[in-house]
């Protein structure tokens, strides 16, 4: 008897890190994929071309036309500048890439019919936690643009939910990191702001990575982060689209593990992975930076059936190490 393959997903910024290691799985699985990424930040090598719609979000005419022209079940977004520093400098930049950005789409989607949707936030919408590991019920206190960006998505989101019908999950990401441990997809951005691709960096050019700030109330003093595979993380997005197929209300999830390791951890972690020393400085704190965000997970885990299983911190950095070393980024 003959499988049925699976309904077909819409991917933006499928040209991206997440974006690109999530199409993967989803073919993978038997998903169909169509990918929208303007190319500003993805790679145009990290998608097959012949799924790659090459339009900017703020094109909603031009959106409603791919799906149209490709229907889909549902959609994972992704396409969102993410730089914490950078969006501290042009705030402008990130509310209309980011927030402008996912109202077009939205649209869109209200226009053709397409009322699932698997949304990329962040654990920046808690700003600087009261409580760790956090919980999905702690306020939202966002300290930087970046941030605020996603909440103000996360608010958009429940409004077209009330009014639209449309139903979401947002997975509210901790540090994505790591590489498809088959070395088809890794991490790249331009500029870099990750900090194991720094440390990888540093290593490969002799230049000393700079580690912001070592002054942090935290055991070792430098900042404390719940890394989750990419892996993983892309695992997470599978679930909450087949979780809205099969009538799931609007959510919110914590992605991460629940274990946080500190800078000066990841650092001796590159180092025992590499057998290299890497070079570094210690800078000032960076603005924005909370000393520790970790995630509780548990929700995810118990209502969608997640499991983390490539999330320990060597398997992150190897897999990271083997794309950066066998010179598959670009």
């Amino acid at each position: 008897m003959e499988v049925p393959t699976k309904k077909r997903i819409l991917v933006t910024g499928g040209a991206g890190y997440i974006g690109s290691n999530t199409t993967l799985q989803l073919l993978d699985a038997g998903y169909d994929v169509v990918v929208v990424d303007n190319l500003s930040r993805g790679h145009r090598g990290a998608v097959d071309p012949e799924r790659l719609r090459v339009v900017n979000l703020l094109d909603t005419d031009g959106l409603v036309k791919v799906m149209n022209e490709a229907p889909c079940e549902a959609v994972i977004h992704f396409a969102a500048y993410i730089a914490v520093g950078e969006s501290m400098k042009i705030p402008e930049v990130y509310f209309l890439n980011n927030v402008a950005g996912s109202l077009s789409l939205l649209t869109a989607m209200v226009r053709v019919g397409i009322g699932k949707l698997v949304f990329s936030s962040t654990a920046a919408v808690y700003g600087m936690p009261e409580r760790v590991p956090i919980a999905e019920t702690a306020p939202y206190a966002p300290v930087n643009a970046y941030g605020e960006s996603k909440v103000m998505v996360e608010k958009l989101l429940h409004w077209f939910d009330q009014i639209h019908g449309l139903r979401s999950i947002c997975l509210r990401y901790f540090n994505a990191a790591g590489a498809d441990p088959a070395g088809r997809a890794g991490e790249s951005h331009e500029p870099e702001t990750h900090l194991i691709p720094l440390l990888f960096r540093a290593i490969r050019t002799g230049v000393p990575v700079t580690l912001y700030g070592d002054d942090y109330d935290t055991p070792d003093g430098t900042c404390i982060r719940d890394y989750i595979h990419v892996t993983d993380l892309a695992g997470a997005h599978m679930l909450a689209v087949e979780a809205l197929s099969a009538g799931s209300p609007s959510r919110k999830f914590n992605a991460g593990t629940g274990r946080g390791f500190s800078v000066r951890e990841v650092l001796t972690a590159v180092q025992d992975v590499t057998g290299s020393a890497v070079p570094h400085q210690i800078g000032p704190r960076r603005e924005g930076d909370p000393p520790m965000l970790v995630a509780d997970s548990g929700r995810l885990q118990e209502d969608l059936g997640w499991v983390p299983r490539y999330s320990d911190i060597r398997t992150i950095v190897e897999t990271g190490w083997r794309w950066e070393v066998e010179g598959l980024r670009g």
